[in-house]
Parts: structure tokens; C-alpha cells; sequence
């Protein structure tokens, strides 16, 4: 239990809730920018165009084939110095986050608007609805209902993803447990355990809110 001293020693907590402020902040915008471009991707998907849809599906089929850190480090390392793009490792980070997410949220959008009963859009129609009227008053109400708890679930995927980052050098809280493990590796050489434990506990208060709060809206949705 002496090891667990190493948890006390000066600056190591707040250089862990630091390190988790970059992992909550790096998330956070690969969320938000995800969302725009998972919506534009999903409406896409369901365009009759055949060349949009072989585009769609080469994007989609493209992202979740080759693992994230292959695409970090094709971004990082590839793309960023090939086009001479200005892009250090957290801005790498947050294009390919958003680009797998973007993926992966367009795919669930589509499952969503074409779970839609053909006979809404019908009814609409009668009713002496737009298309656009349809689509936003009818249409995509009830895919966002079918669609909000698996993009949670998506969210806290992209939390945990975010771990990757600190192989391009981004000092996120896996990071910083890394360089504390090492500082102190001499005077505490058990103290590894401690501290992955407390970043799992860190991991774990971020992430388990967004696991209830999707399997709430299930069970609250499936009741209605």
C-alpha cells in the first residue's frame, strides 16, 4: 500500500485532472464537429445517386477497415507532411476523430431515415406537405428518436478513443500517467497500478454518465 503514496506526491493529481481536461477537450470538439459532418454524410447515403451512394460507401467502408492509429499516424505522419499541412499531433488527432466519427454517426443517420416507414412520407405528402416540411416536421423527428441513444453510445466510443492520441505525443491523461510513472518509477515502483487506477476512475466518471443516459433513452423510447 506504500505505493499508493505516489498518488500524494506534489502536482501528480492535478497534472492527472489537467491531462483529463485535454482527454474531455479533445473529445468534446471531435463530438461536436462529428455531428455536422455525420448528418451531411447519412443524408447523402440515402440519395438514389448512384455515384454519391459508391462514394458514400467507400468512405464508410474505407474508416472502419483501417484502424484508427494507422490513421493517425497516415494523418500525422502522411498526409500533414505530403501537402505541407501545418497540423501538429492534436490537430491530427481531431481530423481523424472526426472523420471516423463522422463515419460511423452517417452510417447510423441512413439506419435511421430508412427505418422510416414509407407510409409517413405518403401521409405527408396527403396532408399537402413539402418535402422539406416532411423531412423536418415528420420524417426527422422520429429518426432523431431512433437515432440519439446509439450516437451517445458513439460519444463515449470517441471518449475512449481519444486514449490513442498520446502516440503522436498529445499530452492527454494517459500521457501524463506515462511521465508520472516514470518520474517516480525509482521511489515508487509499484505505483503503476495506482496510477492507471485512478485514470480508469477518470475514464470511468466521464464515460458511465453517457452509458446510462443512452440506455435511459432506450428503454424510454422502446416504451412509447
Amino acid at each position: 500500500m506504500q505505493s499508493a503514496n505516489i498518488l500524494l506526491q506534489p502536482g501528480v493529481m492535478p497534472r492527472l485532472l489537467q491531462g483529463l481536461w485535454v482527454t474531455i477537450w479533445l473529445a468534446a470538439v471531435s463530438v461536436a464537429l462529428s455531428v455536422p459532418v455525420g448528418l451531411v454524410t447519412g443524408w447523402l447515403m440515402t440519395l438514389r445517386n448512384p455515384v454519391i451512394r459508391v462514394i458514400m460507401r467507400i468512405y464508410l467502408d474505407f474508416i472502419r477497415i483501417m484502424p484508427q492509429l494507422a490513421l493517425l499516424f497516415i494523418a500525422f505522419y502522411g498526409l500533414a507532411r505530403a501537402w505541407n499541412w501545418n497540423l501538429d499531433a492534436t490537430g491530427a488527432c481531431v481530423f481523424v476523430f472526426v472523420l471516423w466519427g463522422g463515419a460511423e454517426l452517417g452510417d447510423l443517420v441512413r439506419g435511421a431515415l430508412e427505418s422510416i416507414p414509407a407510409i409517413q412520407y405518403e401521409s405527408s405528402y396527403m396532408l399537402g406537405l413539402s418535402n422539406w416540411q416532411t423531412f423536418t416536421h415528420v420524417i426527422l423527428p422520429q429518426a432523431v428518436r431512433r437515432l440519439l441513444p446509439a450516437s451517445v453510445n458513439l460519444a463515449t466510443r470517441i471518449v475512449k478513443t481519444t486514449s490513442l492520441a498520446t502516440l503522436l505525443g498529445v499530452v492527454e491523461v494517459i500521457k501524463v500517467g506515462q511521465q508520472i510513472i516514470d518520474a517516480h518509477r525509482f521511489d515508487y515502483p509499484a505505483g503503476t497500478l495506482w496510477v492507471y487506477g485512478v485514470i480508469f476512475a477518470m475514464y470511468f466518471v466521464v464515460c458511465w454518465p453517457l452509458s446510462m443516459a443512452a440506455r435511459y433513452l432506450e428503454k424510454r423510447w422502446a416504451n412509447e
